[in-house]
């Protein structure tokens, strides 16, 4: 997911990243959707742990949050359905700007006749253009906490208008919807 994620932020960043004009430019950037369906296999309510069949031969297990209040409602042979989506807002930094580094997650409950619920998070990051390979060609860019991506880019052109070292701000938003339709007899 975090490749997929960074690649289409590396790639549409340079669409739209040019050297900054006298005000700060943004540009909304729609990104990754999509949806995936698994079969509970297991519950432990106890451990908040539920384990999912996402294929045959692939079970994943998973941390259940400690705002999921309805644990006892979900069974084995229950159909989980999560759509993850995220969004991206780019904005050329202006020098003069501090840096930003801030994240704010959420997790909602549902409240209709069935589990489910909303996880969501947002976070805003200043990133320096680190290094730019104009013969692969891709872009790395490093954030605060030791948080880096690299990846290749698909426009030669504007990867010339780009710079090391040149700051942008990155908002970041995922959030992951989760519905539970009972077991089809």
């Amino acid at each position: 997911m975090l490749s997929s994620l960074t690649t289409l932020l590396a790639a549409v960043a340079l669409l739209w990243l040019l050297p900054a004009a006298a005000e700060a430019q943004s540009k909304v950037i729609p990104g990754e959707h999509r949806t995936v369906s698994a079969t509970i296999e297991s519950i432990d309510a106890t451990a908040r742990r539920l384990t999912l069949r996402m294929s045959p031969g692939e079970q994943r297990t998973v941390r259940i949050p400690e705002q999921a209040t309805r644990i006892a409602e979900v069974k084995p042979g229950d159909k989980v359905t999560a759509t993850y989506y995220d969004n991206i807002v780019l904005r050329a930094k202006p020098a003069a700007e501090p840096d930003v580094d801030t994240r704010t997650s959420a997790v909602t409950p549902g409240h209709s006749a069935r589990p489910g619920g909303t996880s969501a998070t947002q976070q805003t990051l200043t990133v320096l253009i680190d290094e730019i390979d104009r013969d692969v060609p891709s872009v790395s860019f490093k954030g605060p906490r030791g948080w880096s991506y690299q990846t290749k880019v698909q426009d030669r052109e504007t990867l010339e208008k780009l710079h090391v070292g040149d700051r942008v701000d990155i908002v970041w938003t995922e959030a992951t919807l989760v519905s539970v339709a009972p077991f089809a007899k």
